[in-house]
């Protein structure tokens, strides 16, 4: 069940056991107005949208109804692109049961206008990556898109 979708009867909430490989969520909520229209355009467009505020000339992404400097309501919705720049990144070695990975997964914070997104990094090797280097994002096909981040398969550098 993606974000986008959403129990209506509490009998169907699951929980999870350590045993279990997956995590099984269910959302009793949706991601609100602006993460619905946010995960929508992941999911429908291949877009990432963020919403500007016209007092602070901040635009935030994911986007927000309301701005976190002068919280004046935000309604303003602009394409980002799908290009941003490599804020901060790290190696992770180990899976979440603590096992060893068999490759080693680079996760990133990309900066898109004045927010970050924490992602993974493909198509690319440690000694290829540099803080501020551009990177673009790798959607998913359409037809398996589920409306979540990770619609974005993965952000990869731009080759000039």
């Amino acid at each position: 069940m993606g974000i986008l979708e959403r129990i209506t009867k509490n009998v169907d909430n699951k929980y999870w056991y350590p045993e279990n490989d997956t995590f099984p969520v269910k959302n009793r909520y949706t991601a609100g107005v602006a993460g619905q229209k946010f995960f929508q355009e992941l999911k429908d467009n291949g877009k990432i949208y963020g919403t500007t505020c016209a007092a602070c000339k901040l635009t935030f992404v994911p986007a927000k109804l309301f701005c976190e400097q002068c919280f004046a309501e935000l309604d303003d919705w602009v394409d980002v692109g799908t290009t941003g720049i490599l804020w901060s990144w790290t190696i992770a070695y180990k899976n979440k049961d603590d096992s060893k990975k068999e490759t080693p997964t680079l996760l990133a914070a990309i900066r898109l206008a004045d927010g970050l997104l924490v992602h993974w990094l493909g198509e690319c090797s440690p000694e290829d990556v540099e803080i501020g280097m551009p990177v673009t994002a790798v959607f998913k096909d359409p037809g398996e898109r589920e409306g979540s981040l990770l619609d974005i398969g993965h952000f990869k550098p731009v080759i000039s």
